[in-house]
C-alpha cells in the first residue's frame, strides 16, 4: 500500500539507476503492502502506493516465465491494496489512528515473522543494517501509515486512495534534488506537471477547495511524500545488502511496530472495548495488506516481471474509489474520478521510457561500412 502500498529495493547483483528509484510501483500499500524489497535485477521499482511499503535491499530472482494463475493473484493483490483505505476508515471508527497503525504493522510483522520461522530464514545481524532499517521503517511504515489514518478522520477513503497515487510524482521530483546524476526527460517533467494538475482537479481548486478538508488532504499527500523520501534513502543506504526480501521486510515491520509501540501510549489511552468490525478491519489491513500482499507481489515480480506487476498501481485508486462509494456510501463528484485519471496519466508518464531509436536500414545496393 500504498502500495503501499511497495517500495524500492536494490539488487545485490547489479547497479540500479537513480531514476528508477523515484518510480513507483508500493502502501497503500504501500506497499508488506508496498514492500520496499521488491526491486528486480533490472532496477525497476515495483513498489505500489498502497501505504504499506517496506523498504529493503535484496536480491530478486530473474523472471523465469509467466506462471499459470498469476492473473488471479494480480487481481487479489489489487483488491487487497485497493480495500486498504476502506479498512483504515473502518478501523478509525473504533480505535484511535495510532492504534490502527500499530495494529496494522504488528499483524503484518507477525505474518512475515511466522513465514521467516517456517522457511528457517534469519533476520539481519549487522547493527548498521538495523540502523538504516530503523529510518526506512519510519518513512515507509510508521509515519505514512499514521498520516493516512489521521487523514481519513476528515477526508473520504476515496480521496486518500487517490492521494496515495501521487507517490511516483513526489519520487520523480525528489530524485532530481537528492540524486544529482538523475536528469529528468521532457516526458517525465510533463508527467510531473500533469500529475499535479490532476491533484488540483481532484481538490476542485477552481472552487477555492470548498468542501475539502485541507489538513486531512495535506496529511494524505504527505504520506505519499514519505514513501518517496524512504525509497531514496533505501536506495542510498541499503543497496546490495545480502539478505532475503523476507528477512529485511520482516525486520523493518518489526522496527515499525517497536516505534509505534513507544509513541502510541503517549498520545492515546488504551481501548476500553474492542468493537468486532473495526478490529477485523485492522487485522485485515495488517495481516492481508501488510503481510500476505507482500509475498504475493514478490511472487508476481519473479514470475511476470516488474513492468506487468507494477501495473497494480493503477488499479488501487479505482478499487479504493469503488469500495468507498459502494460500501461506505461516500459522495463522489465528477472532478474526483477525472482528476484521478489525470494523476494516473501523469504518474505513468514519469515512469515511462522513450523508445530507443533504431538507425535506418541501408537501402539495397547502398554502400555499408
Amino acid at each position: 500500500m500504498s502500495t503501499t502500498t511497495g517500495a524500492p529495493t536494490a539488487s545485490a547483483a547489479t547497479t540500479n539507476t537513480p531514476a528508477t528509484t523515484a518510480r513507483r510501483t508500493t502502501d497503500e500499500h504501500t506497499t508488506a503492502a508496498t514492500p520496499a524489497s521488491l526491486r528486480t535485477h533490472t532496477g525497476t521499482s515495483t513498489g505500489t502506493g498502497t501505504g504499506t511499503g517496506t523498504g529493503t535491499g535484496t536480491m530478486i530472482p530473474k523472471t523465469t516465465g509467466r506462471a499459470r494463475g498469476w492473473p488471479l493473484r494480480f487481481a487479489a493483490l489489487s483488491l487487497v491494496w485497493g480495500f486498504s483505505f476502506l479498512f483504515i476508515k473502518v478501523g478509525t471508527q473504533g480505535f484511535a489512528p495510532l492504534q490502527v497503525t500499530l495494529g496494522r504493522v504488528a499483524f503484518g510483522a507477525l505474518v512475515l515473522l511466522a513465514i521467516v520461522v517456517m522457511k528457517r530464514d534469519r533476520l539481519p545481524r549487522s547493527p548498521r543494517t538495523w540502523a538504516h532499517l530503523t529510518v526506512a521503517a519510519f518513512f515507509l511504515n510508521a509515519l505514512p501509515f499514521s498520516l493516512f489514518a489521521y487523514a481519513e478522520l476528515t477526508i473520504p477513503s476515496t480521496l486518500a486512495g487517490i492521494c496515495n497515487a501521487t507517490s511516483p510524482l513526489w519520487g520523480m521530483a525528489l530524485s532530481v534534488v537528492a540524486l544529482s546524476e538523475d536528469r529528468p526527460s521532457r516526458r517525465r517533467v510533463a508527467g510531473l506537471g500533469l500529475g499535479f494538475l490532476g491533484v488540483l482537479t481532484v481538490l476542485g481548486a477552481w472552487q477555492g477547495f470548498t468542501g475539502t478538508d485541507l489538513t486531512g488532504t495535506a496529511m494524505a499527500l504527505g504520506a505519499s511524500l514519505c514513501y518517496a523520501i524512504g525509497w531514496i534513502y533505501v536506495r542510498r543506504t541499503l543497496a546490495g545488502v545480502p539478505h532475503s526480501h523476507l528477512s529485511m521486510s520482516s525486520a523493518q515491520l518489526l522496527l515499525a511496530t517497536a516505534q509505534l509501540a513507544v509513541v502510541t501510549p503517549l498520545f492515546t489511552t488504551a481501548p476500553t472495548h474492542y468493537p468486532i468490525i473495526p478490529l477485523l478491519a485492522v487485522f485485515a489491513l495488517g495481516a492481508l495488506g501488510t503481510g500476505f500482499a507482500f509475498l504475493i507481489q514478490y511472487g508476481l515480480v519473479a514470475e511476470i516481471g516488474p513492468t506487468t506487476a507494477q501495473m497494480v498501481t493503477y488499479f488501487i485508486p479505482v478499487i479504493a474509489t469503488a469500495a468507498g462509494v459502494a460500501l461506505l456510501h461516500e459522495q463522489l463528484s465528477w472532478n474526483t474520478p477525472v482528476g484521478a485519471l489525470i494523476v494516473l496519466a501523469g504518474a505513468a508518464l514519469t515512469q515511462s521510457k522513450p523508445r530507443p531509436s533504431t538507425p535506418p536500414l541501408p537501402r539495397p545496393g547502398s554502400p555499408t561500412d
